[in-house]
């Protein structure tokens, strides 16, 4: 018999699932602009700026040398703030992942997969519909049986 979630842990789990869910998507929408990115850099040798000498927005272009890619654009290098965000909303998507894990009690292998939601695109937005689901219709489970048992108490104290 799989361990499942305490009572106590019920409406903990609501708050965690809608956490989740969020950090779910965060995640997920800059996984995806940081794939643009890379496509920028290393495809068609881009990188975008703000606030540079070309204006507010602009393309500049990244020169192959010996030493590797170089940058050439003035301002703030946009390519470079969205692979910093991503990382650290991957944090939060981890550790989201992680309280949703341990009050539903899961296999250590479904956080696994969970986490990979944060570094394969588009998989954080299929897991977290899934998961949505799957909790939801759990927690309306233990809601009825509760009612149930709560409703069955009183016959038997009068019997």
């Amino acid at each position: 018999m799989p361990l499942e979630p305490k009572l106590a842990d019920l409406p903990r789990i609501r708050g965690a699932l809608r956490f989740y869910q969020v950090a779910s998507v965060i995640t997920g929408v800059m996984l995806l602009l940081l794939c643009a990115e890379m496509l920028l850099k290393y495809v068609w040798h881009l990188e975008l700026y703000a606030f540079g000498a070309d204006g507010f927005l602009s393309f500049q272009p990244v020169l192959e040398t010996a030493a590797g890619l170089e940058s050439t654009g003035t301002g703030m290098n946009l390519s470079t703030g969205i692979l910093i965000a991503h990382g650290w909303f991957y944090v939060v998507y981890l550790i989201s992942d992680f309280r949703l894990w341990s009050l539903m009690r899961w296999p250590f292998s479904r956080f696994i997969v969970i986490a990979l939601g944060g570094v394969i695109p588009f998989l954080s937005f299929f897991l977290e519909a899934r998961i949505g689901r799957e909790v939801n219709r759990y927690l309306e489970r233990r809601a009825a049986e509760a009612a149930a048992s709560s409703e069955s108490e009183p016959l038997e104290a009068t019997q």
